[in-house]
């Protein structure tokens, strides 16, 4: 094997063991029912951007709910609430209970 051959080989075992398999998109629903003016999920929307691995936020004043879209290897939904909670804007996921 040739030298720019063991390089592309090597290159490629580092890319298939660094990336995890089990990695997933997941999409959870946030009840924040502090929203009280149009102008609330500009807030809630920067502070859930912030939290690394979330790649979409969709915030709707009219429904009081933000649904996140995240990596769950970087992040989870604790991280989620404690992000808007932190913005002033407490929240749970949807249909859970405090």
């Amino acid at each position: 094997m040739n030298k720019i051959s063991k390089v592309f080989a090597s290159l490629a075992l580092i890319a298939v063991l660094s990336a995890p398999v089990w990695a997933a998109t997941q999409t959870v629903t946030l009840d924040v029912p502090g929203m009280t003016c149009p102008t609330c999920p500009i807030t809630i929307k920067k502070a859930l951007n912030k939290v690394q691995g979330v790649s979409k936020v969709d915030v709707s004043y009219e429904k009081k709910q933000a649904v996140v879209t995240f990596d769950d290897t970087k992040t989870d939904t604790k991280a989620l609430v404690k992000a808007t909670t932190n913005a002033g804007y407490p929240s749970q996921p949807e249909g859970e209970k405090k």
